[in-house]
């Protein structure tokens, strides 16, 4: 209930207007629109036999409609109540007067042709009662209100885009192990190998070659 009352605070006459006449609309759906006339075979005392139907118990595309428009406009006024940002084509007011001018357009309809009923099998005649001529009137002021309200041209709150959510931040390279810098004692015991490993030294040669032959 909060949050109802913060958001009809926070709409506009007109919008209020649109709400309340999408609530008459919704109310009016259980008033009688319809009388089911029917002749069965009863005592001569009640022959005819006659009730009240709404628009419920008479439920068609028509019936859908009106109501699917009712709920539409509520939800769209209490999103507009809450500030939700989205946007409509040609605006809320024009989305609401075609709401209202497309109801009354299937009211005038059903007043020419009505639905067809029918009870144990019996056919039934269906006239029009008085709930139907006060959905038609709230018809009309959802349709006057859509219509100050195209007039008003109040802007729609702006688009918010959501923030991306930032990448993760890529990897580090793999560190490498820091060389180990090459002392002067190592060069000198590289160097040192790499002389013995050339060969024997030349008096060892020289010692090592047979002795000519002394004859």
């Amino acid at each position: 209930m909060t949050r109802l009352s913060s958001a009809w605070r926070a709409l506009t006459p007109d919008q209020r207007l649109a709400g309340g006449a999408s609530a008459a609309l919704f109310v009016t759906m259980f008033l009688p629109w319809y009388q089911q006339n029917a002749v069965v075979n009863a005592p001569r005392t009640a022959p005819l036999q006659s009730r009240n139907l709404n628009a419920f118990q008479v439920f068609s595309f028509v019936e859908a409609a009106v109501l699917l428009v009712a709920l539409g406009v509520l939800y769209l006024l209490f999103a507009r109540g809450e500030r939700r940002s989205f946007q409509l084509p040609g605006g809320d007011g024009a989305v609401v007067f075609a709401a209202g001018i497309w109801v009354a357009l299937l009211l005038v309809l059903r007043l020419f042709d009505k639905p067809g009923i029918t009870s144990h099998g019996i056919a039934a005649n269906v006239g029009i009662q008085w709930g139907i001529f006060f959905a038609l009137a709230a018809a009309g002021l959802l349709a006057l209100a859509g219509s100050r309200m195209r007039a008003a041209r109040r802007p729609e709150p702006p688009l918010v885009r959501r923030p991306r959510r930032p990448l993760p931040p890529p990897a580090p390279p793999p560190r490498r192990a820091p060389r180990r810098p090459v002392s002067s004692s190592d060069t000198t015991e590289q160097l040192s190998f790499d002389d013995h490993a050339s060969g024997p030294e030349p008096d060892l040669i020289r010692d090592s070659a047979p002795e000519p032959d002394q004859r």
